[in-house]
């Protein structure tokens, strides 16, 4: 047996009886006070409506963490008022010779449930506070910078390697025997580079820098390697 897929919720029905009592006991409240026709059903669902409204600012302010003192004294007002109703026409008033102060109270109502609905619509929203850390209780650490002296910089900085000249050997059908490496030319710069790998070389290893090893730490072609090793013999 398929079971009917609407059930039904007990608060929803709960919610559903109190509101039409307090809906009939604010209407028979206004009758009784004067206000007789429509006018006796509009009284209710001004005080429903000013209490929901209040219900619905006193939340967002709350969410915003903003001041709520408004919010809540006009939902003080309408809970007031319908409460107020639903005890006087429990019996304690005679709704056949109501007084003269409740008729005034029932009289006044409109002019302050209008007030009361403008400011709760027009007051201006709360402004949004920029995202921070706040949630984490933590706040952003502070930059730091690193102060370096001069000399350390001029420490950190490479020497410069000076620019090796281009070489693009053309190519030829037969191979052409070895050149003479004393006619390549090289730049005095690069000698003296050369004479400082060859002693560095030489402290470290204790013997001479040979020619592919030190055509492997310039990066130079073999024939200026043989040419820069020629003139630091």
């Amino acid at each position: 047996m398929k079971r009917s897929p609407i059930r039904v919720d007990a608060v929803l029905v709960q919610a559903v009886i109190a509101g039409a009592l307090s809906f009939a006991h604010l209407h028979d409240l206004a009758a009784a006070a004067g206000q007789t026709g429509w006018k006796a059903w509009a009284y209710p669902v001004s005080v429903d409506l000013l209490l929901v409204a209040a219900w619905h600012r006193l939340r967002t302010l709350r969410a915003a963490g903003a001041s709520a003192r408004s919010a809540w004294s006009w939902f003080t007002v309408a809970l007031a008022a319908s409460l107020g109703a639903n005890v006087a026409t429990a019996g304690l008033l005679d709704l056949g010779d109501v007084p003269d102060w409740l008729r005034i109270l029932v009289a006044g109502w409109p002019a302050l449930a209008f007030l009361g609905g403008t400011l709760l619509v027009h007051t201006p929203a709360p402004a949004e506070q920029p995202s921070t850390d706040a949630d984490t209780g933590a706040a952003e650490p502070a930059p730091v910078e690193a102060v370096i002296e001069r000399e350390d910089v001029a420490s950190l900085e490479p020497e410069p390697v000076p620019a090796l000249p281009a070489f693009e050997p053309e190519p030829t059908p037969a191979p052409d025997p070895a050149p003479d490496p004393t006619v390549v030319t090289v730049p005095p710069a690069l000698v003296a580079h050369a004479r400082k790998v060859a002693d560095d070389h030489h402290a470290r290893t204790g013997s001479p820098i040979d020619t592919d090893t030190l055509r492997a730490r310039l990066g130079v072609p073999p024939v200026m390697a043989d040419a820069i090793a020629a003139q630091l013999a």
